[in-house]
């Protein structure tokens, strides 16, 4: 068990060397390569309620989860990162050249051992809970020691805009790390582009009636001792659904991915079912295949006309987490449902 007090003293010494020292070299520029998109001015963001001023861009920032990791690299800013941790799943075919330029300082979430062995000068973050004290660290702990820290704007839902959607606010993300890193026109396009796929799969949702009369979908993200998780009020897949002229079945519990029982989600009688799946994580379970066949057992699922009917869609479960991935995941949502006949 790490002891809070002795990792403050700990991270406190070893974060004043970043700068002095580095695995590669001796910390100076000329040891490190600038990504192309990056030029070296001040810039100011707010993230989560705090203010991180940079007076050039980062050039150790070091991401705690696969999602910070995958939007930096699809920035191009490969080059600007001392390491990456908590890999879910495996990266994408177009990421891994890149990838593989990142020390991994830690395969599941970093401690603050590992993060201060990164040497950062910019800690990057897709959800609050990575910053504690038995993990890396209190934004709190690292600000005192002069390390910026950044959290999406999708996890920080009391210091956001009313009315403020997540794919907004994640857009809002890839335009505030290319202020950072000075590629606004990198991060300007990525948003541009997600927006467009935002407005694509949302084309057809004014033909679906609103209220009672939208179809009605259970999102299944996983099966842990039997039991299924699905997508609350506060989870992505909410604002998906209503993109693409649906309702999601479990919008009345205010959790991102709460534990339900089969029973309730018989219960709802979705109209069709969104399985994620995450294969490639390997608990029980997890796979879109053992999934099926869990509700093909139920003796109560199995009689849902979603189930005896066969209306299911599979999407991978890492993209139903607000990601860079999110719009690929909301593009197979908008086909599927014009497939099962609900969109014309």
């Amino acid at each position: 068990m790490r002891h809070p007090a002795r990792l403050g003293i700990a991270l406190t010494i070893a974060l004043a060397t970043v700068g002095c020292s580095t695995a590669a070299g001796d910390g100076s520029k000329a040891d490190r390569k600038p990504a192309a998109q990056a030029t070296a001015k001040a810039a100011s963001v707010t993230s989560c309620g705090r203010q991180v001023p940079f007076a050039e861009p980062p050039e150790r920032t070091v991401a705690l989860d696969q999602t910070s990791t995958e939007t930096l690299l699809e920035l191009g800013l490969q080059d600007r990162m001392a390491g990456t941790a908590n890999l879910k799943t495996k990266i994408p075919a177009k990421y891994q050249a890149a990838y593989g330029k990142v020390p991994v300082i830690a395969p599941k979430i970093a401690t603050g051992e590992q993060l201060r062995a990164a040497t950062p000068d910019f800690v990057v973050a897709g959800s609050t809970d990575l910053y504690t004290e038995d993990r890396a660290g209190t934004r709190e702990e690292l600000g005192t020691l002069k390390v910026p820290t950044f959290v999406s704007a999708v996890d920080c839902p009391q210091q956001n805009p009313a009315g403020a959607t997540p794919f907004e606010l994640l857009f809002s993300d890839y335009e505030n790390l290319g202020k950072v890193f000075g590629a606004e026109d990198r991060a300007g396009k990525l948003a541009a582009d997600q927006r467009a796929a935002v407005a694509k799969a949302g084309a057809n949702a004014s033909k679906v009636p609103e209220g009672a009369g939208r179809p009605t979908v259970v999102y299944l993200y996983s099966v842990f001792n039997g039991m299924p998780y699905v997508a609350g009020k506060t989870g992505l897949p909410s604002e998906m659904s209503r993109i693409v002229g649906a309702k999601n079945a479990f919008d009345d519990v205010d959790e991102d991915w709460p534990e339900v029982s089969w029973e309730e989600v018989a219960e709802r009688d979705p109209d069709f079912i969104v399985i994620g799946d995450l294969s490639e994580r390997g608990r029980p379970g997890d796979s879109a295949a053992e999934k099926r066949a869990t509700m093909n057992r139920h003796p109560v699922i199995s009689k849902l006309a979603a189930v005896r009917d066969d209306k299911i869609l599979v999407v991978p479960g890492i993209e139903l987490d607000p990601s860079v991935r999110s719009v690929h995941a909301l593009g197979l949502l908008a086909d599927g449902m014009k497939d099962l006949g609900y969109v014309r």
